[in-house]
């Protein structure tokens, strides 16, 4: 372990906080900051504020002018080494004449991964990685996720009672939670690539799938997905509606309605159920980091036993809704007390009158 100093640690940690403020707007690109400094005296910084436009660390450099020569550069992912929409960062940051070079995490991008730290080092530049790794790694999760394993992170929300249910027996859910916790799920949407449902609950619940936040909040809307093996939903629907995209998925045989122009891509189907890692790879290759699930208990239920849910979000109202009424997942096939899946607690709050819980199975 290299002996970082307190300043490193501080200053590393505002390059995280500058860094997350581009949740809404950097993908499909990770989300970075970067901080200049000449010892505790910060003389710039910046984070990457939107896909195409500069990277953290110009402008930082900007910010910084003359005085980033012989500085210290705190960024929390390591600088790019290759051509895309913008210049190398790696290039900048040795025209400026910084001396020392401070990470979170490598760069796990196959035209960076290492070639950034290499080129520096080739020219005098120190270089350490490896401080709040695994903040870095909790912040981009999502990117992390899509450049390592080739598909994205999938966030499952639900909504439940006390006792575990998502809807009356009828199918009836609006609303199980109050509207502290339904402003709440914008927050979370708008960080997302991509929203998925099925159809069973676009025809159920006629959803928008959109997000809606505070006036004057800059995001991308995210990709509305709709699994529909055939196409049974696409002539009806919120989720047509509006400025966001949307893409169906469905079965190889599907016929498209005459007269209807949408997005749509064959997927693996077998016995009527779509193959779920087909659907995240899929989703992977249109550069989808993070996919925020938001469907009935039979989707949910099939991508959670398939092993592939990486969060759930859970909402949880303060109502009974008893044991006819329909439960958070279905097929799990669950018959012994062994088999029962863990859930890990990574952060709880109060949010109105219902109490949000965010949780990890013990795989991921």
């Amino acid at each position: 372990m290299l002996p970082f100093t307190t300043t490193d640690h501080v200053l590393i940690a505002r390059a995280l906080r500058l860094a997350e403020r581009g949740a809404y707007t950097t993908r499909p690109n990770p989300m970075v900051g970067c901080v200049l400094a000449h010892g505790e005296e910060v003389v710039g910084e910046g984070w990457h504020q939107r896909k195409g436009g500069p990277h953290a660390e110009v402008f930082a450099l900007q910010a910084a002018g003359e005085r980033a020569k012989g500085a210290t550069a705190y960024v929390t992912l390591e600088p790019c080494a290759h051509t895309g929409s913008t210049g190398p960062c790696a290039d900048a940051l040795i025209a400026a004449g910084v001396a020392r070079v401070v990470t979170a995490m490598r760069d796990p991008f196959p035209q960076v991964d290492g070639a950034g730290f290499e080129k520096l080092r080739a020219a005098g530049i120190a270089v350490e990685s490896g401080l709040m790794e695994a903040q870095a790694r909790e912040l981009n999760n999502g990117f992390i996720a899509r450049m390592e394993r080739g598909w994205p992170w999938l966030r499952v929300k639900l909504a439940t009672t006390l006792d575990g249910r998502t809807a009356t027996a009828s199918g009836d859910s609006k609303w199980i939670t109050g509207d502290a916790s339904r402003r709440d799920v914008h927050r979370w949407r708008a960080r997302c690539g991509a929203l998925l449902t099925g159809a069973g609950t676009v025809l159920a619940d006629d959803p928008h799938l959109t997000v809606r936040l505070d006036e004057g909040t800059a995001f991308v809307p995210p990709l509305r997905v709709v699994l529909d093996p055939g196409l049974a939903t696409v002539a009806r629907g919120h989720v047509r509606e509006g400025d966001a995209p949307t893409l169906y998925l469905h079965a190889p045989d599907a016929k498209l309605p005459r007269g209807i122009e949408i997005d749509h891509v064959a997927v693996p189907v077998e016995k009527g159920r779509f193959d779920p890692l087909a659907v995240l790879k899929l989703l992977g290759s249109r550069g989808i980091n993070e996919v925020q699930m938001e469907a009935g208990a039979t989707l949910a239920g099939a991508f959670l036993d398939a092993g592939l849910v990486d969060e759930l979000l859970l909402y949880v109202a303060p109502v009974l809704l008893g044991p006819s009424a329909r439960p958070l997942f279905d097929g799990l096939h669950i018959d012994q007390m062994a088999q029962r899946l863990r859930m890990r607690r990574i952060d709880s709050m109060v949010v109105g009158e219902d109490f949000r819980l965010l949780l990890r199975p013990e795989h991921a």
